[in-house]
Order: C-alpha cells, then sequence, then structure tokens
C-alpha cells in the first residue's frame, strides 16, 4: 500500500456510506473525455463539500472498475461502491483545530 492510499475502512462504517449513497444522485459526471484536471478539481470540491459523492459513467462503461479506482486514487478518496454505472466516493472532511 502506498503512502496516497487511504486506510481501509471497516465493514461498518461502509455498509452505513452505502446506505446513505442510496438516496444520492449523481453530481459528477465523466464522459466521453475520461478524467480530465477540471473532472478531478470538481470531484475534490464536491468532496469538500458533501464528504460523500456519487460519480456517473456515461462512457467508457466497459472500463468502470479501472476508471472508479482511477478517480479514488486521483481525489484520495475512499471507493465505497461501484453500482451499475455509478462510483460512490467518499473523503472525509478535515477536522477544524481548535484552538
Amino acid at each position: 500500500m502506498s503512502d496516497t492510499e487511504p486506510t481501509p475502512l471497516p465493514g461498518p462504517v461502509v455498509r452505513q456510506l452505502r446506505s446513505r449513497a442510496q438516496k444520492l444522485d449523481p453530481v459528477i459526471k465523466v464522459g466521453h473525455a475520461g478524467i480530465t484536471p477540471a473532472l478531478v478539481k470538481s470531484l475534490d470540491e464536491a468532496l469538500v463539500l458533501h464528504e460523500l459523492v456519487k460519480v456517473r459513467l456515461t462512457d467508457h462503461k466497459d472500463q468502470k472498475k479501472e476508471l472508479a479506482r482511477q478517480l479514488a486514487a486521483a481525489s484520495h478518496s475512499h471507493l465505497v461502491w461501484l453500482i451499475g454505472h455509478c462510483v460512490v466516493l467518499f473523503r472525509e472532511r478535515a477536522k477544524p483545530a481548535t484552538p
């Protein structure tokens, strides 16, 4: 495991995140251009705002497992779920420093 990969989430946490993800609508769509710097930036902003984000793969559906891993690595997030043509990613918000 490299230094950039987050530590695996415990099973109960993954189950709770999957439960929450069922109610989410995709906020990011990966189209024919694939994973671009602009898409990664948008994904990063969405993770900062929401922590749990659903991404729809509209193209490259035959490569969805690899794209899911690439999205998680590029955004330094956890791959929570790959269901159908949607990827669910989670990155915990940074805790504010207490003075």
